[in-house]
């Protein structure tokens, strides 16, 4: 699979992963329920969207955004488990070190496919 259409998948399951995170957030703000997890949903949004325009963009602050994310969505499990009792300590465990995985490595790949476009003498904006 070539660069481009890495970074189009890569952004659209962002962008899904924000609008549902945001469609979740919303859906908790009739309902007398945390305002902890509203404001850690919304902020998995923001950051979601945020670091899909940026890989779609290939900017290079992308990479920073999607550690911001994973670790966003880290932190989330273990309040949902340790603080507010939602979840178990071990499903939250495992979520969180996956997170910070899968955020490790997107940003791995997205800063090196930056720094490799430098290297041509390319425009990472391009």
């Amino acid at each position: 699979m070539d660069r481009p259409t890495a970074f189009l998948l890569i952004a659209f399951a962002l962008v899904a992963y924000g609008v549902y995170h945001a469609l979740y957030a919303i859906a908790m703000l009739p309902e007398p329920g945390s305002l902890l997890l509203f404001l850690a949903f919304a902020l998995q949004a923001v950051l979601a969207v945020l670091a899909a325009f940026g890989v779609w963009r290939r900017q290079r602050w992308a990479a920073a955004v999607l550690l911001l994310l994973g670790a966003s969505v880290a932190a989330t499990a273990l309040v949902e488990a340790f603080v507010l009792g939602i979840i178990g300590w071990l499903n939250a465990l495992l979520i969180a070190i996956v997170a910070i995985v899968i955020a490790l490595l997107l940003g791995a790949y997205v800063n090196r496919s930056g720094a490799l476009l430098d290297r041509r003498g390319g425009s990472p904006q391009a």
